[in-house]
């Protein structure tokens, strides 16, 4: 299926980037003036020179990691929603806890147009099985299909005999859930030899996609298709498909966000394809975060889609990027390791082994580096005592030896 939700989506390049840094300073500006949380975080900023990727990329970034303590301190929403609580649709709870609200504008977590990328289309019926009770993804989904005129059956989790029945006797379509749910739901329909040949399209997420369910699904005739999203976010991106039934490679990015690959621990931008933390700036105008980071790893692919979506294609999740340890009691985190980097312009890349056993832990900092001396190597050494209040080695090793999977601290102790 090589068909397009809106104009947006095969936009020159050079385009997109205008129009988005072009609406950048009124959204800073917005946050700034309607959301305090944000009024504070953005105090030092002015709003109207933020029209760069080099000026977004010096502005602070607001973690997932930091909500817990930022909504203690206003509940509910860390003052960084920009829309008075009265005037949302719903607030979820996530574990943490952390709350997330929903706006009452329609498709409000733009998941249409993955939904859309995927084969969902007006007057389908579609089994929506993402949970509906305190977290947002039943919602978030929901609204996407229903933006699209399809007609949703809010299923939700759990009852695999009830979804059976009701995608036998319905004869519904499409699936929406995750990948372990659906293949539970196709085996529960084998055991009963209940027909759901209906089922012809899925739309994933949450978890691990298998590449041999996926293919096994196919061979069912149940193309299946993954999105990535979140839950302060919404959709962040998505599958698409190709002409011949196949799937592109990576995820395409949403139409309305601003991405960037950031360092671990830091909010440095990573070099073009290496792996970093997901920092996004949304444009919603609820809940208007500015430089969020996400915590999953990812990185960007080159080159455009096969299917004529000329947006920015990523390699989907890839974990977590919070990769905080406990060596000898005290915690090791990468904005430590990124303050470390900081401090020693002369690194081109580092990424600190903990080794060991427990009580006999050890900490060696791996270290590209523009020259080697005795005299960094010291300073070094140094640093991570000031930094980490634990002792550490440093190890300089060949540029570009450090693999390219996002870590910045690898814990390597085995534990029985």
């Amino acid at each position: 299926m090589n068909e397009h939700f809106d104009a947006l989506e095969t936009r020159d390049p050079a385009e997109r980037e205008r129009a988005l840094f072009a609406a950048l300073p009124a959204q800073i500006a917005h946050a700034k003036k309607y959301a305090p949380g944000f009024a504070r975080i953005l105090a030092e900023v002015d709003a109207q020179a933020v029209n760069s990727r080099a000026a977004l990329a010096r502005l602070p970034v607001t973690r997932k990691s930091d909500l817990p303590e930022l909504q203690k301190r206003a509940l509910p929403l860390g003052g960084l929603n920009a829309t008075p609580l009265d005037q949302l649709a719903k607030i979820f709870v996530s574990p943490g806890p952390v709350y997330e609200p929903e706006g009452t504008a329609p498709n409000w977590w733009r998941t249409a147009r993955a939904l859309y990328a995927a084969g969902f289309r007006s007057g389908e019926l579609v089994i929506n099985t993402f949970a509906y009770h305190f977290t947002p993804a039943g919602s978030m989904m929901e609204s996407g299909a229903r933006a699209l005129g399809c007609t949703v059956v809010p299923g939700g989790i759990g009852q695999t005999e009830m979804q059976v029945s009701t995608i036998a006797d319905l004869r519904i379509s499409a699936f929406i859930g995750t990948p372990s749910f659906l293949k539970l739901i196709v085996d529960k329909a084998d055991e009963l030899k209940a027909d759901i040949g209906c089922l012809k399209k899925a739309m994933v997420g949450g978890e691990y996609l298998p590449p041999a369910l996926r293919k096994s699904l196919g061979e069912r005739g149940i193309r299946v298709m993954q999105s990535y999203g979140t839950a302060d976010l919404g959709s962040l991106a998505y599958e698409s498909a190709l002409p011949d039934g196949g799937v592109t490679e990576g995820m395409i990015l949403d139409e309305e966000l601003l991405l960037e690959i950031v360092r671990p621990g830091t909010g440095d931008p990573v070099a073009p394809g290496e792996v970093g933390e997901v920092v996004i700036t949304t444009f919603n105008r609820d809940y208007p975060l500015v430089r969020f980071g996400t915590g999953d790893l990812s990185a960007v692919l080159p080159g455009a889609s096969p299917c004529g979506r000329t947006n920015v294609r990523i390699k989907g999740w890839m974990g977590r990027a919070d990769q905080t340890t406990k060596v000898r009691g005290m915690f090791v985190t990468p904005k430590q390791l990124g303050e470390i980097v900081r401090r020693h312009p002369e690194l081109i890349k580092a990424r600190l082994v903990v080794a060991g056993s427990t009580g006999n832990d050890s900490m060696t900092l791996r270290c590209e580096a523009k020259k080697e001396d005795a005299g960094l190597k010291t300073a070094l050494v140094a640093s991570i005592r000031d930094v980490t209040k634990l002792r550490g080695e440093v190890e300089f090793v060949p540029a570009g030896s450090l693999p390219n999977d996002g870590k910045v601290i690898d814990d390597t102790r085995k534990y029985d």
